[in-house]
C-alpha cells in the first residue's frame, strides 16, 4: 500500500488559506483605491497628506471600550440574579432560572461575536449591512402573520425555546444601510442639484429605507421600536451631511407621523394617559408598574438596602428582570449604585464616539456613532420610563434586562465596533 504524506494535508490546507488570504488582500486593496467609501473618512487626521497614499492596517482592538463593555456585561449580570431570583423561583421552581439564561445568552454571544471581532474586514461590514436589512424586513412581515402577542402588542417570533423581537434587529439593521447609502453616494449628497444629487441621495434613498421598516413596526403597535428606529436614522443622515432644512421638515413629518399612531392606537393612548395623569390612574391596573417602580427608587436612597434586599422584586415590580430593572438597582444601591451604573453608559458613550471619530472611512464611522447612539438612547429612554419622565412602552436596559436574543444582539454589536477600531490607515 501507499503512504500519504502525513504533511500533505496539512500543506494542503496551509496553501489554500494563504491563497484566501492573498485574494483578501487583494479584494480590500482594490476597494480602497476604488470604492467611494473608502476616499475620505469623517473626521480627516490633522497630518494626513493628500497626495500620498495611504494604506489600510490591522491593529488591536480599543481596550478601553472593551473594558467598559466587560464591566456593564458583568454588573448587568449580577443585577439580572438579584432582581430575578424570586420570580425565577415563584414561577419556574428555580431561583437560578433566569440567572443561567441570561449568563447562556452572555457566553454564547461573546463566542460567535469573537470570531468576526477577530477575522471581519471593513467591507465585510457592508455585505452584513444589506443582509441584514433584508432579514430584518422579512422577519418585521412574518411577526405580523405568525408573531405571538404580549401586553397589548404583537411582537415576537418564537422559534423553539427562542423569542425573537424583529424590531431589534431593524434598530441595527437601519443603522448598518443607512451608514452604507450615506457613505456610498457621499459626494452626490453633496451636489447641489434637487434631483439628481441631494435630494434624491440625501433624503429620498435614505428616507424610503427608513419608511419602510418604520411602517412595518408601527403595524407592530410597538411605539417605543417605531420612536428610537427612526431617531436612529435622523441621526445617520444628519451626520451623513443631508441638509438641516429637509432634516427639520423630516422631524415635522416624524412628530406628525407619531401622534398618528397615537389617535388609531387605543393601547398607546392608555399609556400616555396613564404617564400625564398618573394620580388619577389606577393604581393597582395601568399605573401599578410605574408606582411600584417608584416606590423601589425611592426607598433605596443613597447606599441602597444591599444586594439582594430588594422587597419591591417580591411580586410587586412586574418581571423586575426585565424593562424595570434599574429600579431595583436604585433600590438594593441606592443613588450611588444608580449613579455608577449611568457613569459606565457614560464613558460607553464617550469612548464609542471616541472610535467613530478615528474609524478609517465614513462608512465605519457612521455604523460606529449610530450603534453607540443606539446603545445611549435605549438607556436614556428606559431611566425616563422608570422615573416617571415618560410613558411606559416596554424599553429594556441595555446589558442589565434578562437576557435573550436582545442582549445577544447588543453583545453582537458591540464586537462591530470592536472590530472596526482595529483598522486605520497609514501613509504608506
Amino acid at each position: 500500500m501507499n503512504q500519504k504524506d502525513p504533511n500533505e494535508k496539512k500543506n494542503k490546507g496551509f496553501f489554500v488559506r494563504r491563497m484566501v488570504n492573498k485574494l483578501n488582500d487583494s479584494y480590500e486593496k482594490s476597494l480602497e483605491k476604488n470604492d467611494p467609501i473608502y476616499l475620505e473618512p469623517i473626521h480627516k487626521p490633522k497630518d494626513s497628506d493628500a497626495d500620498g497614499e495611504r494604506v489600510l492596517v490591522r491593529g488591536g482592538i480599543d481596550v478601553y471600550f472593551l473594558i467598559i463593555v466587560i464591566a456593564l456585561a458583568l454588573f448587568g449580570a449580577v443585577m439580572a440574579y438579584s432582581a430575578s431570583a424570586y420570580e425565577a423561583e415563584r414561577f419556574m421552581g428555580d431561583s437560578l432560572y433566569y440567572f443561567k439564561r441570561h449568563l447562556i445568552f452572555l457566553l454564547v454571544a461573546t463566542v460567535f461575536t469573537a470570531i468576526f471581532v477577530i477575522y471581519a474586514r471593513p467591507w465585510f461590514w457592508r455585505v452584513f449591512g444589506i443582509g441584514i436589512y433584508g432579514i430584518a424586513a422579512v422577519l418585521l412581515l412574518a411577526v405580523l402573520v405568525i408573531g405571538t402577542a404580549g401586553g397589548g402588542a404583537q411582537r415576537w417570533i418564537a422559534i423553539g425555546p427562542l423569542t425573537i423581537q424583529p424590531s431589534e434587529i431593524a434598530k441595527m439593521a437601519i443603522v448598518m444601510i443607512l451608514a452604507l447609502v450615506m457613505s456610498k453616494y457621499e459626494k452626490k449628497i453633496e451636489l447641489s442639484q434637487r434631483f439628481g444629487g441631494h435630494f434624491r441621495y440625501g433624503v429620498l434613498y435614505p428616507g424610503i429605507l427608513i419608511v419602510l421598516i418604520c411602517g412595518l413596526v408601527m403595524l407592530e403597535r410597538h411605539l417605543s421600536g417605531l420612536i428610537i428606529i427612526g431617531l436612529l436614522g435622523l441621526i445617520i443622515m444628519f451626520i451623513g451631511g443631508t441638509d438641516g432644512k429637509w432634516m427639520a421638515l423630516i422631524v415635522v413629518a416624524g412628530i406628525v407621523g407619531v401622534g398618528a399612531v397615537l389617535l388609531v392606537s387605543d393601547y398607546a393612548q392608555e399609556r400616555v394617559l396613564t404617564w400625564l395623569f398618573i394620580e388619577k390612574a389606577d393604581p393597582l391596573g395601568s399605573a401599578w408598574q410605574t408606582w411600584q417602580g417608584l416606590y423601589a427608587i425611592g426607598s433605596g436612597g443613597l447606599f441602597g438596602v444591599g444586594l439582594g434586599n430588594s422587597t419591591q422584586k417580591y411580586g410587586y415590580v412586574s418581571e423586575p428582570q426585565n424593562d424595570f430593572i434599574f429600579t431595583i438597582v436604585c433600590e438594593e444601591l441606592g443613588f450611588f449604585g444608580a449613579l455608577i451604573v449611568i457613569t459606565l453608559f457614560v464613558l460607553l458613550l464617550w469612548r464609542g464616539y471616541k472610535i467613530a471619530s478615528k474609524c478609517p472611512d465614513k462608512f465605519s464611522s457612521l455604523v460606529v456613532y449610530g450603534l453607540t447612539t443606539k446603545v445611549a438612547l435605549q438607556t436614556a429612554m428606559n431611566i425616563a420610563v422608570v422615573t416617571n419622565s415618560m410613558p411606559n412602552t416596554g424599553i429594556s436596559l441595555p446589558f442589565f434586562s434578562s437576557g435573550g436574543t436582545a442582549l445577544m444582539l447588543q453583545i453582537f454589536e458591540m464586537g462591530i465596533i470592536l472590530s472596526m477600531s482595529r483598522f486605520s490607515y497609514v501613509k504608506k
